[in-house]
């Protein structure tokens, strides 16, 4: 079970969550990652977490002002990213290019999408793997297992029609019995953001998350 932490633009601090993901890593064997602001990419990844950029661009190098190299990232130490989160939606062709990309950086890709059907439009685009995730329920505490299972198992199905392609459920993920009701649902990994980013102890919350798994 793969775990993801997004910090989103949270006002905590990377390096604490990095260095408590990192711990609770170690001790409990669970591949747990981070993925900080890309100007925290570097300081994130010295301290030996796996490190996650949560977005590169659909570009090579040249004149992208503003944008992020896939490569750039990589070099900051980030060894995989998210793309086409909620809150960066990006266009089909524009999800292409960043998985390319990504590939050409040598990045794992983790493709977002709303429901099962954008999920297999995801994971036809070959990504590492898919998360789904429901907007109106990110950040809210109520996980999509709980409030629409059936989103989560049929996204399952939908990666599987289009090859072996692994899913991750998000969205209102917070608690070990959040992340147990995912797996017992198909899927392969969580990604959370709310749940350990603003946490007051994020190594206890992370600690509560992965016990089904220890």
């Amino acid at each position: 079970m793969f775990v993801l932490v997004n910090l989103k633009a949270y006002p905590c601090d990377p390096v604490e969550v990095a260095e408590a993901a990192a711990e609770v890593a170690k001790d409990t064997g669970v591949r747990i990652a981070v993925a900080p602001q890309a100007a925290h990419l570097d300081r994130v990844a010295a301290t030996g977490v796996e490190t996650w950029a949560q977005h590169v661009s659909p570009v090579d190098h040249g004149s992208h002002t503003g944008s992020t190299l896939a490569e750039a990232a990589a070099e900051a130490g980030a060894v995989g990213t998210l793309l086409n989160h909620s809150e960066n939606r990006l266009k089909l062709a524009d999800i292409d290019a960043s998985v390319r990309a990504a590939v050409r950086a040598g990045l794992e890709t983790v493709v977002c999408a709303n429901n099962p059907r954008q999920i297999a439009a995801a994971a036809a685009l070959e990504p590492d793997a898919v998360a789904v995730e429901p907007p109106e329920l990110i950040g809210t505490g109520t996980p999509v297992s709980q409030a629409d299972p059936d989103i989560v198992t049929d996204s399952v199905d939908a990666a599987a029609s289009v090859g072996d392609v692994p899913v991750l459920c998000g969205a209102g993920i917070s608690t070990g019995e959040d992340l147990e009701a995912a797996g017992d649902l198909g899927a392969e990994g969580v990604l959370l953001a709310s749940g350990v980013a603003k946490a007051d102890d994020p190594k206890a919350a992370l600690e509560d998350l992965v016990s089904p798994l220890v």
